[in-house]
C-alpha cells in the first residue's frame, strides 16, 4: 500500500486556484521533490498534506486513511508528520539536546528513552559535541542539522522540508543537501521536499514533480526529466536546453534538412511524422577545432559567437554555417575558442529528445 496519496488535490481562493487537481503517490521510504518557480502551488500543496490548509477539493491519504478533504481535515499534531521550514524554527532559549527532545517529551516517553533516542540521533547528526550549546552559538549549517535532528527523532511517518536550505551559503547548501539524503539513506523516511532550486532536487530525490501553474506536468526519476522532458516547461526549467522546431519524416528528425537521428530513439510516440519540438541540451554537443573521426554522430561546421566562461565548463553560442542557425553548447574548462573562430559542432543524437 503507498505510504501517501494525494487524489484530485485542489486549493482555490476565489476565481484563484493555486493548486490544480494534483495526483500524487509516494511509496513508503520515497522521497519526492515538488519542483518549480515562486508562485506554482508547491508550498500550498505542502501545507495541505502538513494539514495548516484545507483543501478546495480532493483528498490526501496516509497508508489508506483520509486525512484531508473538503469538510473533514484531520489536524497537524494528529498526523504523526514531522515538518522543516525555511527559518528552522528551533528554539533560542533551549541547547541543542532539549530542542531534539521536545517532541518526545510531548509524547510523554520516559526520561531514559528520551535520553537515548537524543543521544543517538545527535550522533547520526554530528552534533553530539554541541549537545549544550545554544541555537545563537551555531552555524547555520548546525541550526538545520539540529531541525532535522528534530524532525527524525520523532519517527514520522512523513517528513515534510519547505525550501529548508534557501537561508545558507551556495557552500553550505551543497553540503547540506548530501546530508539530507545521506539521512534518507539512513532512514528510509517517506520524504516530500519542496524546492525552486533543481540542484537540491536532483541532488536528493528519487523522483521529482515538476509543477506549473497549480498542475505537475511531469513526475520522474532526476536523469529522466533531463533527458527525457515531456513538455516545453519541463525542457526549458530543468537545466539549460536549446529548444528547436524540426519536422519527422521517414522514421528521421529532420532540422533544415539535417538529420538529428533516429525519431523513435528520441522518444517520438509511434507513427508522429511532421513538425516536432526538439529538446537539445548544451551537454549534447561538443564544440571542436578539427573535424573528428566520422563516427553515428552529427558534425557541423560552425562559428563561435558568444562565450562565456563558468569555471566548471565554457558556455558558447555558436552559429551553423548551412542555415544561420544559433545553439548553445557546453565545452569543459580548458577547451577554450575565441569569438570569431571555425569550428566544428559534434551533435550526441542519443541524447536528441522530442518534446510533446
Amino acid at each position: 500500500m503507498p505510504r501517501l496519496t494525494l487524489n484530485g488535490l485542489t486549493k482555490a481562493y476565489g476565481k484563484l486556484t493555486v493548486v490544480d487537481r494534483v495526483d500524487l503517490t509516494l511509496e513508503e521510504g520515497e522521497f519526492v521533490s515538488l519542483l518549480g518557480p515562486s508562485g506554482c502551488g508547491k508550498t500550498t500543496t505542502l501545507r495541505m498534506i502538513a494539514g495548516f490548509v484545507d483543501p478546495t477539493a480532493g483528498s490526501i491519504s496516509v497508508d489508506g486513511q483520509v486525512l484531508s478533504a473538503p469538510g473533514a481535515v484531520v489536524p497537524p499534531e494528529r498526523r504523526g508528520m514531522s515538518m522543516i521550514f525555511q527559518s528552522y524554527a528551533i528554539w533560542p532559549n533551549m541547547t541543542v539536546e532539549e530542542n531534539v527532545a521536545f517532541g518526545l517529551k510531548l509524547r510523554k516517553l520516559s526520561s531514559a528513552e528520551v535520553k537515548q533516542r537524543v543521544g543517538e540521533i545527535l550522533e547520526v547528526v554530528q552534533l553530539n559535541a554541541l549537545a549544550h550549546r545554544y541555537p545563537a552559538e551555531l552555524s547555520g549549517g548546525q541550526q538545520q542539522r539540529v531541525a532535522l535532528a528534530r524532525a527524525i527523532v520523532v519517527k514520522p511517518s512523513v517528513l515534510l522540508l519547505d525550501e529548508p536550505l534557501s537561508n545558507l551559503d551556495a557552500n553550505l547548501r551543497e553540503e547540506m543537501r548530501f546530508e539530507i539524503r545521506r539521512l534518507h539513506d539512513e532512514f528510509r523516511i517517506t520524504t516530500v521536499y519542496v524546492t525552486h532550486d533543481q540542484g537540491e532536487a536532483m541532488a536528493t530525490s528519487d523522483r521529482i514533480a515538476v509543477m506549473n501553474a497549480g498542475r505537475i506536468e511531469q513526475v520522474d526519476a532526476p536523469h529522466l526529466l533531463y533527458t527525457r522532458p515531456r513538455t516545453r516547461f519541463v525542457a526549458g526549467f530543468v537545466g539549460r536546453t536549446n529548444l528547436l522546431e524540426a519536422r519527422v519524416e521517414g522514421g528521421e528528425i529532420l532540422l533544415g534538412g539535417v538529420s538529428l537521428g533516429s525519431a523513435a530513439r528520441a522518444g517520438a510516440a509511434d507513427g508522429t511524422a511532421g513538425d516536432v519540438l526538439v529538446s537539445l541540451r548544451p551537454q549534447a554537443m561538443s564544440v571542436l577545432t578539427t573535424a573528428p573521426v566520422q563516427d553515428d554522430a552529427l558534425v557541423l561546421p560552425a562559428t563561435v559567437r558568444e562565450r562565456t566562461y563558468l569555471g566548471e565548463a565554457w558556455d558558447y553560442v555558436v552559429e551553423l554555417g548551412s542555415n544561420g542557425l544559433r545553439l548553445r553548447a557546453a565545452a569543459p574548462p580548458l577547451e577554450a575558442h575565441e569569438i570569431g573562430t571555425s569550428v566544428w559542432l559534434r551533435i550526441d543524437p542519443r541524447q536528441v529528445a522530442v518534446v510533446a
